[in-house]
């Protein structure tokens, strides 16, 4: 039986890839839906990522945060998915309730600030989604994303810009 080894005990392959599913499936779930514009298809982007994650833990050095690994390789696979073939034939229009985790509290902006954000070019909308939304710096969206960390400041920059100004069109202030 494989062993992963923590901080304190060792605990099994199966053991581990367990703690991560529970504690980013819901995230990352969030994060393919709105890269992908289809809740079916980013279940299945979630699925190869903890697929992908069980097959390499042992080769997981610890050069990067757990998160931003993981990120790095559900990212991967929704680019992967954006690029076949058959991903014309999907029908992109963003229907806000399959978001996941969607509550009915969602605030008057809310949803016209997430269809702003579904609606930027993949480049900007991925630094977002990872910066603003889930949290990680930018050192750790550039690690996820496998560019450079003034290539993602300058991206969240044009993002917000961009954000801002659609927003400002349709009547939604940020104030």
């Amino acid at each position: 039986m494989n062993t992963v080894v923590a901080k304190g005990p060792a605990i099994t392959r199966d053991e581990k890839l367990e703690i991560l599913v529970d504690k980013y499936q819901l995230s990352l779930l969030r994060v393919c839906f709105t890269f992908l514009h289809d809740r079916n298809l980013a279940e299945d982007a979630v699925q190869e990522t903890f697929i992908k994650v069980y097959q390499n833990l042992d080769a997981f050095q610890g050069n990067s945060s757990e998160k931003t690994w993981i990120f790095r390789i559900a990212m991967n696979a929704c680019r992967d998915m954006l690029r076949g073939r058959w991903f014309r034939f999907v029908d992109r229009r963003v229907d806000l309730s399959l978001l996941p985790e969607q509550t009915e509290q969602m605030e008057n902006g809310d949803q016209e600030i997430m269809e702003a954000v579904m609606a930027l070019p993949v480049k900007l909308r991925e630094v977002i989604l990872l910066c603003s939304f889930e949290g990680l710096t930018t050192y750790e969206a550039a690690e996820a994303l496998g560019i450079s960390q003034q290539a993602v400041s300058g991206r969240l920059k044009r993002a917000k810009e961009r954000l801002k100004k659609e927003l400002k069109e349709i009547g939604c202030d940020l104030s």
